[in-house]
Formats: structure tokens, sequence, C-alpha cells
């Protein structure tokens, strides 16, 4: 079994590395510091699964899923993050991924994700079940679900206080662009601040 593992914390990699080794020991693992690297190095093997980090340094989780899954459609890809399921789950999903799991529960689903993954089906729990349901319900107040992904992740740095400097420099984006994003996220959520955006973020389990 091949496996690309992307995340650019070291620990991270190793502890993953050693859970799929403990069940797959003949697994041919290699590791990508961050969405760059996983793009340089997709079409170096014929991957069986990769494993993603939804943050990492450079360009969205979300948007190296797209183009991973543009370059080379059918490598399953599973996305771990640190963030909880109403935060990202149903974009990824959307976006093409093949499962998502947190970094909180890997320890005890990774190897059943895997498993399920590479025969063909997505791993999804009973929590994002619930939460794709309620994707196809309409709701006046969850004016966050009409954000692109890259408004959604601008929304979420400037509810947790980060300057538009720093998005811009997190973001290797122009502080105008990111000055831009801020109009158009406080437009569709229909708010007027950054502490409405707060509070907001706060309320959905956003942050």
């Amino acid at each position: 079994m091949k496996i690309l593992i992307g995340d650019d914390h070291s620990v991270v990699r190793r502890g993953l590395k050693m859970i799929i080794l403990e069940q797959y020991p003949n697994a041919q693992i290699q590791e990508a510091t961050d969405g760059a690297e996983v793009l340089k190095m997709l079409n170096d093997e014929p991957w069986d699964i990769i494993i993603s980090d939804i943050t990492m340094p450079g360009r969205s989780g979300v948007e190296i899923l797209k183009i991973m899954k543009e370059q080379a459609p059918k490598i399953p890809v599973l996305m771990l993050s640190m963030h909880a399921a109403e935060q990202y789950a149903v974009r990824t999903l959307k976006a093409g991924a093949s499962g998502y799991l947190t970094k909180e529960s890997a320890a005890d689903e990774l190897i059943t994700a895997i498993k399920q993954i590479i025969n063909g089906r997505k791993y999804i729990t009973p929590n994002v079940i619930d939460l794709l349901v309620d994707e196809q319900i309409d709701s006046e107040d969850q004016h966050h679900k009409k954000l692109s992904n890259r408004e959604f992740e601008v929304m979420k740095m400037i509810a947790v206080g980060k300057k538009i400097s720093e998005i811009a420099e997190d973001l290797s984006l122009s502080i105008n662009t990111i000055s831009t994003y801020r109009t158009r996220i406080l437009e569709k959520m229909k708010v007027t601040s950054n502490a409405d955006l707060t509070k907001y973020a706060i309320n959905a389990r956003l942050i």
C-alpha cells in the first residue's frame, strides 16, 4: 500500500505513520509538509490513498483538494483536521474528499477510515451524515453557507481577531484583496462589524 501524508506538523505525521504501520507494516508511506508539496508529489506514485491536513501553510486545504481531484480524480483523499466536523466536513466532501476525520478521533478511527476508503467507499461518521442532511434544509440563519471556500476561511480568521494585514500575510494575498473579501463577507453574512462576525461564528460553532 502506498500512502501520502500531508501535514505541516512532524509530530502529527509521525503519529499517523505509527498508527498505519501497526496495521499495515509493509505500507510505503511518504510525507509532505504543505499543500504545494502534496501537489508536487501527487503523480510521483500510484497512491492508494492521500491523507491531507486541511490547514497547512499557503493555499487552503479545500483549494488543494479541488486541484488534487482535478489532476488525479481516481486517488481517494481523506481530509484530516483539528477543526470540528461542523466547520469543514460538508465543504470537503462536496469538493471530492472520500472522508473527513478530526485529529482528535484519528487514533480510534484512522484505520477504519482507510479500510473503507481503499475499498471504494466513503468514510462518513453519523455526525457528518447529520450535517449533510442539514445542508439540504434551507435555513435563513445559516448565512455562512453562502460564502465561498476562501471567504469562509477569511471569515474565520476575522472572527478570531486577526488583523487584515495578518490574514493577508498568512494567505499570501494583498491587503486590498483581503479587504474586498471582508466587504463581501459582511454583506453575505448580513452583519456590519467584525464583532458581529465573531458572535455569529461562536454561536454557529465555527470557531
